[in-house]
């Protein structure tokens, strides 16, 4: 039985028998459209209308587009359900994951290497304001994993770094810049990423650490975050079998789950032992992490029998409600776990403000948008200011000059679309122009491989008194690593002549560069590619101003030759 006069919901009796009269004159098929959380449909393919009529969805989650396509499609959606709809978003590093027109504050990685929670704050502020400009109310972040292992493809620069006590602290601050803007803040991806080197999206990762030393660190982040009073967890496609062993010591190595179809993890460990009340959703249910724990006819009942309350997105629509329907319809998802599940739904929406007394959608979305973009503006050029971190300067190469160092050779790495969506943006231009707006002569990089492998160090002292690389490649989903991969033969176009030229390392985006140019002499992390970042970089490494940022993650990567 679920007490909604507790955290989350602290709802009155009123309130209360509200939500208990409107479950008892839902139809079954109205309760099991409440369960699934979709992708936000496009109008160019299908009526938004029709959609809501036929499906009847709890949730939906956009993509960033336009700011006006995105607020009229969800007052058309909302004015089409019976039931006020989340609308969620990715909103971790700005207004970007919302709309297009959206502020880029930094990713947050780069807030974490600034150590100031106002920070945190500013990044659910400005991106709470965003989002609700066209009626977004949900976001799914902040990320609370850790960033243990350098080599997982996924945390990285999307979590606030390896230290527990940081990553919870910034956490609660963004959380209150959401709140401020009545955005339904989701903390994820439970029991928690960043110990594998692997990528949910495509298996089932494991957080393998003990179970002391995940309460430690992973529990003590929700346990906390569930006591302040967090509505909303996402739960990951990742095993963690120590406080499954911990619940149920006899258990054999077949029966372990990841957390996403573990009623030990979710009604045992989340629920029971961590007291979370409130909502639980999956991540997406279309990775491959999912999909290969047992048939989908078997998964999705078992996934809400675990104690989840929504399942994220779909394969095939159509299939997943008639697996749910036929599951409610025999019994293998109980009359009394449907309600369970549809209770906590609806006594989120009421509780965040999203619908009235009646169950009416309460519109809160403003008639013109204002974005305010100037003022957020100026607050991703003073984060990127407190944020970019000098990790080595051996050589005391900087700060540089036209004077000293005057022929540039500049190298972009990652900064091309091939392979797929590049989600940071692309900053060769801003690095070109910027350093001939400084007065250097740059010249690009040109893959030419006869060439560059017959140059010599003569060759290129002739030529050129620095070298500058910028790394802009972007840890991603479903890629198995993120690292530098040089052409071949003898890796021609890496920095072999960094013995005779002056060179210059600069990251943009992952910050474990070093594990693979361990001999580099003057390397910088900036954590995002935005423009704020970039224009940072060049003011502090021509002297303009200090380096401000810390490490909040080891760049040396555990390599001692990459502290020489």
């Amino acid at each position: 039985m679920i007490n909604l006069a507790k955290k989350p919901y602290n709802l009155s009796e009123k309130e209360i028998n509200i939500i208990q009269k409107k479950l008892a004159n839902m139809s079954q098929q109205e309760k099991i459209g409440q369960l699934f959380f979709g992708i936000a449909p496009d109008e160019n393919k299908v009526h938004l209308e029709d959609y809501i009529n036929k499906y009847q969805p709890g949730g939906l989650m956009f993509r960033p587009g336009p700011a006006e396509q995105i607020k009229r499609q969800v007052l058309t959606m909302q004015s089409a359900s019976t039931i006020p709809l989340f609308f969620a978003a990715n909103l971790e590093s700005g207004g970007n994951g919302i709309i297009s027109e959206g502020t880029w504050i930094g990713n947050p990685l780069q807030i974490a290497a600034t150590n100031n929670t106002d920070n945190a704050f500013h990044l659910g502020n400005v991106a709470g304001f965003e989002a609700a400009q066209v009626g977004c109310n949900m976001a799914f972040s902040p990320i609370v994993d850790i960033d243990y292992n350098f080599k997982n493809p996924i945390t990285n620069t999307r979590t606030f770094g390896s230290d527990t006590q940081r990553v919870l602290s910034m956490s609660k601050a963004q959380i209150t810049g959401f709140n401020k803007n009545h955005i339904i803040p989701t903390i994820k991806h439970f029991p928690g990423d960043g110990v594998d080197e692997r990528d949910q999206h495509l298996l089932s990762s494991i957080n393998s650490l003990s179970a002391d030393d995940w309460m430690n660190s992973y529990g003590n982040i929700y346990q906390s975050l569930i006591d302040d009073g967090v509505p909303c967890v996402m739960i990951g496609h990742i095993y963690q079998p120590a406080m499954e062993k911990l619940i149920d010591p006899q258990m054999i190595l077949a029966e372990h789950l990841p957390a996403s179809a573990s009623e030990k993890l979710i009604n045992q460990v989340l629920r029971a032992k961590l007291g979370f009340n409130g909502l639980a959703i999956t991540d997406a249910t279309a990775m491959v992490g999912y999909n290969v724990i047992m048939s989908r006819k078997e998964l999705l009942p078992t996934t809400i029998n675990a104690g989840i309350d929504m399942i994220l997105f779909n394969k095939n629509i159509d299939e997943d409600y008639a697996i749910i329907t036929d599951a409610v319809n025999t019994g293998i998802i109980s009359s009394t776990r449907l309600d369970e599940a549809v209770t906590r739904i609806l006594a989120t929406k009421l509780a965040q403000g999203l619908m009235d007394a009646n169950g009416e959608f309460i519109n809160t979305t403003p008639e013109i948008i204002e974005l305010q973009s100037d003022k957020h503006l100026a607050i991703a050029q003073d984060i990127a200011k407190q944020s970019v971190t000098l990790v080595k300067d051996r050589d005391k190469l900087l700060p540089i000059s036209p004077k000293k160092t005057p022929r540039v050779r500049l190298v972009i790495l990652g900064d091309s679309d091939e392979g797929g969506f590049k989600e940071g943006g692309k900053v060769t231009d801003h690095f070109t122009d910027g350093l001939e707006q400084l007065g250097f002569e740059v010249s690009m990089f040109q893959m030419d491989f006869h060439e560059i492998f017959e140059e010599g160090p003569t060759d290129l002292q002739a030529k050129f008194d620095l070298a500058i690389y910028v790394a802009n490649v972007e840890t991603a989903s479903n890629q198995t690593t993120t690292r530098l991969n040089w052409i071949q033969l003898m890796a021609a176009n890496s920095p072999w002549f960094s013995q005779s030229i002056p060179t210059l390392f600069i990251s943009t985006a992952n910050p474990y560069h070093l594990f693979d140019v361990p001999y580099i002499s003057t390397y910088i992390n900036a954590y995002s590619g935005n423009i704020p970042s970039i224009q940072a970089i060049l003011r502090k490494i021509t002297g303009q101003e200090p380096f401000e940022g810390i490490n909040p993650v080891d760049p040396f990567c555990g390599d001692f030759v990459a502290k020489l």
